[in-house]
């Protein structure tokens, strides 16, 4: 099975806007942090599904974006998605609740530190370190745990072991 995505982190004042997914039962990112996004939806580019997934689930609406890279997961249990990934530093509106979970604005450094997904650390620190646009492909085992990831078609290091 083929899923597209879009993922987005909000920025100001040095902060993420981060979701604690806690609401849905079987969810893959129960108890995750994650940024805000979702599926598309039929005949949508990945721009118009990030700017419908981030008012559905924030309130806002982006005023200024950037399609930073794309996100190839390979799950392990027969799902592969592939997710635009988007920063973003303008929006407008006022924040509502989200049905998925909690939304919190959480300091850059403290991200990390969260209970987030191995290779989400490894885009993080992309985002920091490059404005080029990347393309990143994680592989997991079907349980959780990152097996290999690549960076714009090279392996990287993971944990002191070559991926």
């Amino acid at each position: 099975m083929v899923r597209l995505s879009t993922l987005c982190y909000i920025e100001k004042d040095n902060k993420y806007l981060m979701l604690h997914r806690t609401v849905k039962k079987n969810d893959v990112n129960r108890d995750k942090w994650i940024g805000v996004g979702g599926h598309f939806e039929k005949d949508e580019s990945p721009e118009e599904c990030l700017l419908r997934e981030v008012r559905e689930e924030t309130g806002y609406t982006l005023t200024s974006y950037q399609y930073r890279g794309i996100v190839t997961f390979i799950s392990g249990d027969g799902v592969t998605e592939y997710m635009s990934l988007f920063t973003a530093d303008g929006f407008t509106g006022q924040a509502t609740a989200c049905d998925e979970g909690e939304l919190l604005w959480v300091d850059k450094k403290d991200v990390k530190r969260l209970n987030v997904w191995e290779g989400d650390r490894i885009f993080f620190r992309l985002l920091e370190e490059t404005e080029k646009f990347f393309s990143l492909k994680l592989v997991y085992d079907g349980a959780g745990a990152l097996v290999s990831a690549a960076l714009d078609g090279k392996s990287l290091k993971l944990s002191g072991r070559e991926s």
